[in-house]
């Protein structure tokens, strides 16, 4: 037996066979772990779901590429916080820094407000006179022969005949001869005289020369600048004719145009600075003197007017002024003040995303407020907020795209409790896993404000090659040409060349939505088998692009000006719009028929 255990392979052999059996002992639990591992894995992974960081609407239940942008898909943050509040919007800080998402502090300030006016410049009214001539009679000579020539008072400035001048020197004279019997007598010749506006030393040479002067100058009364000529040489004129029109231009008014929202900012005493578009080296500077009382019905406009002096007659009457106010309100000292890019409009409600504080996760929670007076980039805020609290400033339109696709409370559905998600958005033949309320989603968009200014200057070129395909359509549709195929296909051709990922937020998905209704239109356009059905489908099309247009800007060469035209019989008489570089009606519509019905409804700079 010993021999038998000093073999090594008999040992080997007795290893192994211990091995086996211990194996067996343990593998069941060892396996059914493993089972048990795989199983979970596999349960949490069918929970898991898949969105994009840019297009949070987007809802996978596998990673992959987001079908809008292209970017690849990341996990969704649904479950991965225990929130107090079930409407919170939790966002990873990945999800922070692509949406762009700022947070500001709110704070308490002086509400004051840079309100910049258009005006015109206007002769002080209390210095226009109209220069009359007082003796009636012929003018045989004109000493000021046209508009715009400076007066002085006492100027010569016409020569006049007159027979009732004529007699009343015979009377002067024969009062001389008796003057010192009848002292009154000669007065009253003299005074008849002054009357008619001459003067001691005109009186006093006709005395002096003895004879009966035939002609007389008259002088000027006032001093200014001839506005208007009345008279001609040879005129026969009465008494209080006026002759000239004057306007006195050492003082000036500059009419400012207010609007009536910001009537409650501006007050009699408030410093103005202003240029002049003659002279736009120079800053004037003005006090506000007087407000009219009165706002235009049309316009919805008053005028705010300040008086400068002008001795060296640089203002020139009906020049444009470039003014700047700043103002503050009267009797509010601090207040809270949010900027305008914080808050979501849905009809009169006004909403703003608050950050929930000691969070591991950066937070938010839905909140209405009421909203003071506007504050140029800023608005007052009279209920809602607290000073020390944080809203989002930027970004906020993700945010609330991040709580309707949770059913929490949001810009279009107030009222949620939290939950799932119940809504979404189906860009183009994407497959999501929630169905899309188009309806709401539309609505929605009507009451987002997208900033111009932040739409790059490219994006804006590209759309402007759109339209210019777009206006030789037009162009055939206006002349009854239903041979459309090319133009249809430059259409398709210069929307592939606009670049979508050149916008970003509202102003993405704005282009997206008119982008899907242009490819839509313009495929059935093509299918098109008579110039009626063309002309259907071109009125989608026109009303898609004159949105995008209005709400993204347009840049188009040479800063021409783009209308948008209206006809209200096209559509069954429900009305249709047109893109136009004429101001001239070229109805699209009728063609021939009724090329001349319609109106221009807008005009857009395209620079």
């Amino acid at each position: 037996m010993k021999n038998i255990f000093k073999n090594k392979w008999v040992l080997i052999i007795i290893v192994l066979i211990v091995g086996i059996i211990i194996g067996k002992l343990i593998s069941p639990s060892v396996t059914d772990g493993v089972k048990e591992s795989s199983y979970q894995h596999i349960e949490e992974s069918a929970h898991q779901i898949w969105t994009c960081s840019m297009h949070p609407q987007i809802r996978m239940d596998k990673p992959g590429k987001c079908p809008i942008c292209g970017m690849d898909l990341i996990l969704a943050d649904d479950n991965n916080q225990a929130a107090s509040d079930p409407n919170e919007v939790s966002m990873t800080e990945e999800a922070m820094k692509l949406a762009e998402i700022q947070i500001m502090v709110v704070e308490k300030s002086k509400p004051e407000k840079e309100i910049r006016l258009l005006g015109k410049i206007k002769p002080d009214e209390r210095l226009l006179n109209t220069q009359a001539v007082h003796i009636p009679g012929r003018i045989e000579k004109l000493y000021v022969n046209f508009t715009g020539e400076k007066i002085v008072k006492g100027q010569k400035i016409a020569k006049i005949y007159s027979p009732e001048l004529v007699t009343a020197q015979k009377e002067l004279f024969e009062a001389i001869k008796s003057k010192t019997t009848y002292p009154e007598l000669y007065q009253a010749s003299k005074n008849k005289l002054k009357l008619w506006k001459l003067n001691d030393n005109q009186i006093e040479a006709i005395e002096k020369k003895g004879e009966v002067v035939q002609e007389i100058d008259v002088l000027a009364d006032y001093s200014g600048i001839v506005m208007k000529r009345n008279i001609e040489l040879g005129d026969y004129v009465k008494e209080g004719t006026p002759l000239f029109d004057l306007a006195d231009l050492s003082k000036v008014w500059v009419m400012f145009e207010a609007y009536e929202t910001d009537i409650p900012w501006i007050h009699e005493g408030d410093n103005i600075s202003f240029t002049i578009n003659g002279e736009p080296r120079n800053t004037y500077n003005g006090t506000v003197n007087y407000i009219d009382p009165f706002v235009d019905a049309k316009t919805r406009i008053t005028n705010v007017r300040v008086e400068v002096n002008n001795s060296q007659l640089k203002l020139l009457p009906e020049m444009y002024a470039n003014g700047i106010v700043k103002a503050d309100l009267k009797g509010v000292k601090n207040e809270i003040i949010i900027p305008k890019s914080a808050i979501l409009w849905t009809g009169k409600r006004a909403i703003v995303y608050v950050k929930v504080p000691n969070r591991e996760m950066t937070s938010f929670v839905y909140r209405e407020i009421i909203l003071g007076e506007d504050v140029g980039e800023f608005y007052v805020v009279k209920n809602g907020l607290e000073e020390g609290e944080e809203i989002a400033v930027n970004g906020v339109f993700r945010i609330d795209a991040s709580a309707q696709l949770s059913s929490k409370k949001s810009m279009m559905n107030p009222s949620a409790d939290g939950g799932k998600t119940s809504t979404g958005h189906n860009h183009g033949n994407m497959k999501a896993g929630e169905k899309t309320d188009e309806t709401e989603m539309a609505n929605m968009k009507k009451k987002i404000v997208i900033d111009q200014s932040k739409i790059p200057a490219k994006f804006k070129s590209q759309l402007g090659t759109v339209v210019n395909s777009y206006l030789l359509l037009k162009e055939k549709l206006t002349n009854d040409n239903a041979n459309i195929q090319t133009d249809v296909k430059a259409i398709q051709k210069s929307l592939k060349t606009v670049d979508m990922s050149l916008v970003m937020e509202d102003a993405h998905n704005e282009w997206m939505k008119a982008l899907n209704s242009l490819n839509k239109e313009l495929k059935l356009l093509e299918k098109a088998v008579n110039i009626e059905e063309q002309r259907n489908h071109f009125l989608t099309i026109s009303k898609s692009l004159s949105d995008a247009v209005q709400k993204l800007g347009i840049q188009m060469e040479a800063d021409k000006t783009l209308y948008i035209e209206f006809c209200p019989m096209a559509n069954e008489n429900k009305g249709g719009y047109w893109l136009s570089l004429e101001k001239e009606i070229k109805n699209p519509y009728f063609g021939k028929k009724m090329l001349k019905c319609g109106e221009v409804k807008a005009t857009i700079k395209t620079n």
